[in-house]
This record gives C-alpha cells, structure tokens and sequence, in this order.
C-alpha cells in the first residue's frame, strides 16, 4: 500500500467518522434489536430452554453478538449506496485521490461502528448478569474473531451498496445473516434440532465461531471449531473482497 492509499484512506474515514458522530442513532439502533433479542430470550424463554451451562445469558451472548455484527453491516451497504447516488464516487475519482480508498474508509468505519455496538451489547448483558472468568488473552481472542467475522461480512455488504437499486435493496440483503444465528447452536444446542436442521446448523459458520466464543469465555479447551471459524471467515473475506472491487471497477470505469 503506498502512502497515497494510506493518507486518502485515512481522511475519507475521518469524513465517515464524522457523519457517524453526528448521527450516533446508528450505533444505537444496531445494539437495539440484539440487546431486546437478549431480553426476549433470557426473561422470556430462558427458563423453558434446557443448555446445562448455568446461566443462560451466558450461554446466549456469543450469538447475540454474532446478530449485532450482521445487524450492523447493512448500515455499510446504506451509508455506500447513499454515497455512490449523491454523486461522491464521481467527485472523488476527479480528484488525485486514490480509487480503493473510498471503499476501504466505508469498511473502517463499519468495523468502528460494530466494535462500538459489541459493547454496547456485552455491558448490557453483564447488566443481565453475564459473568466470565476469560482473561485478558482469551478477550483478545473473542475480540479478534469478531472483528474478522466483521470484516468479511462488511466485504459483502459493499457488494449490495454497490449493485442495489434503492436504498431498501441495499439493507435488505442482511435480513437472511440476521436469521443465520438462529438455525445454530446461538439459541439451544444443536443436539435438540432435527435430523435436517440440526446437519445444517452444524456445518454452518455461526455454530463454529459461537462455540469457539462460548469456549473462550467459559475457560473451556477450545477445539476444532476455532480452525473451521477462522476458516469459514476468512474464505468468506476472500470471495467477498474479490468479488466487491469487481463490481466496484466496473461502476467507476
């Protein structure tokens, strides 16, 4: 990366910092719906779910933080689509600014505005009792995981900002990511489901970053399914990075 692409990033994502700051009900509308999720499920439901790990936010919270992120990037896809029919792309590409730039400033700040929302989530669940021995490490790891699962699904939400036709199309590919959580172990263990549902939510990425999750904040040995997180991740990264600066060439060409 040259320092061209370093610089033009860095103040575009202070542009889109700003718009942020100035709008803060972003932030607050994506922890919302996670957050009542987490209320729902633990005040409601909780007490007629059988996990066997003691507290069942506990057991909640790595798929409430799961649906936080798929929550939050439809916010990338509205904020590039409103940008690309404002006329932003066009200004941009007239002046001596590197191309990749603007989109790479969009995913920055994406990945800001989630890791604000991520704990906006956690402190509220540890408000509903949540309470984890993980060190200092192990929170590094979650933290990791998460910002790389964020990553990858913000890569894919470009693809929408880019392509969609209005500004309901541009949001409204997040919808099925949001349901994903609850076809896995998010809610109740997969052990419960179906001969079907159970294969699927077995073999689908948010069962393994929720275990791995689960594991990190329980102490527990974490196996196999960090391997099968990580790379469900970052195959999802590549496909979804390849494919976004392929539409993004042909719309600034």
């Amino acid at each position: 990366m040259s320092k061209h692409f370093l610089g033009d990033t860095a103040t575009l994502l202070g542009r889109s910092l700003r718009h942020i700051a100035r709008s803060p009900d972003t932030i607050i509308t994506t922890a919302i719906m996670p957050i009542a999720f987490m209320l729902l499920f633990v005040y409601v439901f909780g007490g007629a779910i059988e996990t066997g790990s003691g507290r069942y936010v506990n057991y909640l919270l790595p798929g409430i933080l799961t649906i936080t992120v798929a929550s939050g990037i439809s916010y990338t896809a509205y904020r590039l689509f409103l940008d690309l029919k404002g006329g932003i792309f066009e200004r941009f590409q007239s002046m001596p600014t590197a191309r990749s730039s603007v989109l790479w400033a969009h995913v920055l700040t994406s990945l800001v505005a989630n890791l604000i929302s991520l704990v906006v989530v956690v402190l509220a669940a540890l408000l509903m009792g949540f309470r984890s021995g993980a060190g200092v490490l192990d929170w590094l790891a979650v933290a990791g995981i998460m910002l790389l699962f964020t990553l990858a699904l913000t890569w894919l939400a470009v693809i929408p900002g880019l392509t969609a036709q209005s500004v309901d199309g541009a949001s409204a590919f997040s919808y099925p990511l949001i349901f994903l959580p609850f076809v896995s172990s998010a809610f109740v263990p997969t052990g419960s489901m179906p001969g079907p549902v159970r294969a699927f939510a077995e073999h689908q990425p948010v069962t393994a970053i929720v275990n791995t999750i689960r594991d990190l904040f329980a102490q527990q040995q974490v196996g196999d399914d960090i391997w099968v997180a990580l790379g469900w991740c970052v195959a999802l990264l590549v496909v979804a990075y390849g494919l976004a600066m392929r539409v993004y060439r042909r719309k600034v060409s």
